[in-house]
């Protein structure tokens, strides 16, 4: 099962600590998988492989904008979340899910079913999309005219048949659990990322559903397209899914489970027919005996394979 909270608008830093505390439950096995749904105030973020240069903005303009900035362990480059944007958080733990063809999930193909399951959210609304080999992340095809210089920073005649990134992808995984996740575009202000080579891409523009529909006033709520994105994970990830009302909800579940727990077996008692041990063993030597140092130093020694 996966449960899925939807928190609203959430700071970057408290979101990162609200992804410790539940990596470590899952960790422990005191909750089940769990995706966040969110979104952040204006941030950029950068992974670990993030090359600096590819923040475009100075430290002061950023500063204006109210716009932070965090170093995070996350794969991939620098990326920029704001709001609008629906902000994903799977903590799942990769040794409870299976592929398709019944194998244990490693990294790689749960990104590429995060992907697949963002690709469904965008069919919902009748928006193509889907991968471009070597980049991770999903893509849509330009459809619906262009969107001007003041939005994104580049028009359809700059790229007339370009793809164009509606959702960012990029994981960490720890003792195979998971953390960090996706950042899918639907009403995001894209002139965000005009302070940043998305990723690293520079030749490739960003896009947003509310920008890919033919009707952006069909969109639904913010929260309502939350339900569907877990609705898709719970799909592709073969799933039940169930809504947790809140962060106290989930943490009173997992400390119900804390006190369920069994108690660790209690150590046996010693026998009383049997002799108290002596420490040290009698069999445990104290030094290394002659015999065993001269085999030691011998040239000819035989060694292990």
């Amino acid at each position: 099962m996966i449960q899925y909270l939807y928190l609203g608008r959430v700071d970057y830093g408290e979101a990162l600590c609200i992804q410790e505390e539940l990596v470590a439950l899952r960790t422990a096995g005191r909750i089940g998988n769990v995706l966040l749904l969110l979104e952040h105030p204006p941030v950029l973020t950068l992974g670990r492989n993030a090359n600096r240069s590819n923040i475009l903005a100075s430290d002061e303009l950023l500063a204006r904008r109210g716009v932070t900035l965090h170093e995070i362990n996350r794969g991939g480059d620098v990326t920029y979340h704001g709001p609008g944007q629906l902000i994903g958080y799977p903590i799942f733990d990769l040794r409870s899910l299976r592929s398709p063809a019944g194998s244990r999930l490693g990294p790689v193909d749960f990104v590429r079913l995060m992907e697949e399951a963002l690709i469904r959210l965008c069919g919902e609304f009748g928006v193509p999309a889907g991968r471009i080999c070597g980049l991770t992340g999903v893509w849509c095809r330009l459809r619906w005219g262009s969107l001007s210089d003041e939005n994104c920073g580049s028009t359809a005649k700059d790229h007339p048949m370009g793809e164009r990134k509606i959702a960012a992808i990029g994981i960490h995984v720890a003792r195979g659990v998971t953390s960090h996740g996706f950042a899918f575009n639907v009403t995001t202000d894209l002139r965000g990322f005009t302070l940043i080579n998305p990723c690293g891409i520079t030749d490739r523009p960003v896009t947003s559903l509310e920008n890919e529909i033919a009707g952006p006033n069909s969109l639904p709520t913010f929260e309502s397209l939350a339900h569907s994105a877990a609705r898709q994970f719970g799909q592709v990830f073969n799933q039940q899914v169930q809504f947790v009302a809140s962060l106290a909800a989930l943490r009173a579940q997992a400390q119900a489970s804390a006190e369920h727990a069994p108690e660790p077996p209690a150590p046996a008692a010693p026998d009383p027919d049997l002799p108290a041990p002596a420490f040290p063993a009698e069999d445990t030597p104290l030094q290394i005996p002659p015999e065993i140092e001269r085999l030691r130093h011998r040239k000819d020694r035989p060694v292990s394979a």
